[in-house]
């Protein structure tokens, strides 16, 4: 038998013995001595035997990574250069290819550097031998699905890559029941997916092909796994909760190279922390299982943009819209966002579930004839428009692509499958070089008649600087029973509870790269843009000073980002990040335990 079938017979635990822990290679070291994990100029850097032993007992999957970047940052002049800028404005392409991420950087923050070498993995066995092999020869390791993590987590230089972009298979179960919970768990609908699905392809077939829907991602194009290990937020979690919330079930590989099953009745410590607990801090995850939900007839949206003819109609304006949510919109029929921008314009882009064109009308009516009264202070600058259509249709490639052509971009690389679609509206996030990213969860609060005055004065300052959005489906107030209370049981900031949106204030530049003439971040613009940014959400902290962030859309340079991004539950989730990896090999930018390590993660804080 060969080694590759022994892993996958008797899992790779079995190969511990010959790949002693770190804890014993670092025991020998003198306490004075600082931990630090090897880079290729190291004479401990693993050899080209070693590596090529591991490629063997991954199937030939280890590859040597090079960025396209690097590439035209070594010849930057042709058209070579110029078509892999226009192809980075396709998510699909960045996310084929091992050695780019969704984001370029972020001023002053980060820039994406590829790994030495990475794991394509197809198999949790795949992911087990990386993960020893890591702990072996004292790496760097790093995880990468959907790639779309905005604090860099997904890349680093000098590191090991498991990159588990294989890992697509898609199964819906009508009776799921977890390992271990025979007798203790009623069977439910749920779909199991592998790490490397995003999330239009889940909803393709959940949805379009089965008649059911999945709380998960607004973005077709963001990973499904890390999705779900930071809290997870879609167009409908008002009604749905959050991804995390609707996991079932997860195989994760941990520090020791344990493949393991974790759900409510195995390792429920371990599945605790999965939920909402930040991607790549824990463990890899290689398989999750979802609960799904029965699905309305109808999906639809409400956009128009509302212009105001000053300052102070503009302040009328906020105050009237949000007396107008907290009266008609804040229900579990309503999500997405409405952007407030410094030149006095309010867009919404609002989307419901389980309503018709004809309900949905009739909930606007009255702002709409309220703009109609005002005609000096505030008009339509552009139509309202009102759409709604079968909910089984909304990510049928098929019936957008006929009926929403607009709405949609496709995969346009010569033989890509017609499902790779991705919505329009994120195509600015594809292969942007971040300038600043801020969030912050407005509690429910704040809508009583008593508080909206002072909460409208704060949106109305906030705006001067630069614009920002309140996503009211990233926050759980006014969901369900049922949604809330499966969202309390998860390692997400207790806030989200509490809150009605969730405000983020960012900017960023088209695709660039430092380097490469002609496509180098504009430092000078984005460090602008930083300030007002900043500007605005001091604004908004002065008015919810303990607010809390988002951990996926937060700013990477979060002070206190313990309690911003998970609150009271990080004492929890520190004592099962010890458990499961004492040694803190794994680590991402302000992730749990990542206190204890250099922020390049290389090496151990004294």
């Amino acid at each position: 038998m060969n080694r590759r079938a022994l892993l996958r017979r008797i899992g790779a635990v079995a190969l511990l013995p010959l790949f002693p822990p770190v804890r014993a290679a670092r025991a020998a070291a003198p306490r004075s001595a600082p931990f630090r994990r090897v880079r290729p100029s190291d004479a401990a850097w693993p050899t080209l035997a070693a590596w090529n032993e591991l490629g063997a007992q991954v199937g030939g999957q280890l590859l040597r990574v090079e960025s396209p970047l690097a590439r035209c940052v070594a010849s930057p002049g042709g058209s070579a250069c110029e078509d892999l800028f226009k192809a980075l404005k396709n998510p699909y392409f960045i996310g084929d290819e091992v050695g780019l991420t969704q984001s370029c950087g972020w001023v002053d923050a980060w820039v994406s550097r590829p790994s030495v070498y990475a794991v394509s993995a197809g198999t949790s066995e795949d992911v087990a031998a990386a993960v020893i092999f890591a702990r072996r020869n004292n790496l760097r390791l790093v995880v990468k699905g959907g790639g779309h993590s905005y604090q860099g987590t997904s890349n680093a230089a000098d590191s090991l890559l498991v990159w588990t972009r294989r890992m697509n298979s898609i199964a819906l179960n009508d009776a799921f029941v977890g390992s271990g919970c025979a007798g203790r768990e009623e069977p439910q609908p749920a779909v199991t997916v592998g790490a490397g699905c995003i999330w239009m392809h889940v909803y393709q077939a959940v949805t379009a092909q089965g008649g059911r829907y999945v709380q998960g991602g607004g973005c077709g194009t963001v990973g499904v796994a890390g999705l779900v290990q930071s809290g997870g937020f879609g167009s409908f979690s008002k009604n749905y909760g959050s991804a995390a919330a609707s996991l079932l079930e997860a195989e994760v590989v941990t520090a020791d190279g344990s493949v393991r099953v974790a759900n409510a009745c195995t390792h429920p410590d371990l599945f605790w922390g999965l939920k909402g607990g930040g991607g790549g801090s824990l463990g890899v995850v290689t398989r999750l299982t979802l609960k799904t939900h029965r699905l309305p007839e109808f999906f639809g949206g409400v956009f128009t943009t509302v212009k105001a003819a000053g300052d102070a109609a503009y302040r009328r304006l906020i105050a009237r819209f949000l007396d107008f949510y907290a009266e008609r919109l804040f229900n579990p029929h309503w999500g997405e966002t409405v952007t407030f921008h410094p030149n006095n314009t309010l867009d919404v882009s609002m989307l419901f579930q389980g309503l018709d064109e004809q309900q949905a009308t009739a909930v606007w009516k009255p702002f709409f004839d309220w703009i109609a009264a005002h005609p000096g202070e505030v008009t339509l600058e552009r139509a309202p428009r009102t759409l709604s259509i079968p909910a089984r249709s909304l990510w049928d490639a098929g019936f957008l692509q006929k009926n929403l052509a607009e709405a949609v971009i496709s995969d346009d690389r010569p033989g890509a499958a017609d499902r790779n679609l991705f919505w329009a509206a994120n195509r600015g996030e594809a292969g942007q070089f971040l300038y600043g990213y801020q969030s912050a969860w407005l509690p429910a609060s704040l809508l009583k008649p008593n508080r909206q005055g002072a909460l409208a004065d704060a949106l109305f300052r906030a705006s001067r600087p630069w614009s920002f959005a309140l996503h009211f489906n990233k926050g759980l107030a006014a969901a369900p029973p049922e949604a809330l209370a499966a969202a309390r049981d998860t390692a997400s900031n207790p806030a989200v509870l509490d809150a009605f949106a969730l405000l983020i204030c960012a900017a960023e530049g088209p695709p660039a790269y430092p380097g490469i003439p002609g496509h180098e971040p504009d430092f000078a613009a984005g460090r602008r843009a930083a300030a007002a940014i900043e500007r605005a959400m001091g604004v908004v902290r002065r008015l919810v000073p303990a607010s809390g962030s988002y951990v996926s859309e937060s700013n990477f340079f979060e002070h206190d980002w313990q309690r911003s991004f998970w609150g009271t539950n990080y004492p929890r989730l520190l004592a099962v990040k010890k458990k499961y990896d004492p040694d803190g090999l794994f680590f991402v930018h302000h992730g749990v335990g990542s206190e204890d390590w250099s922020d390049d993660g290389f090496s151990r804080r004294a």
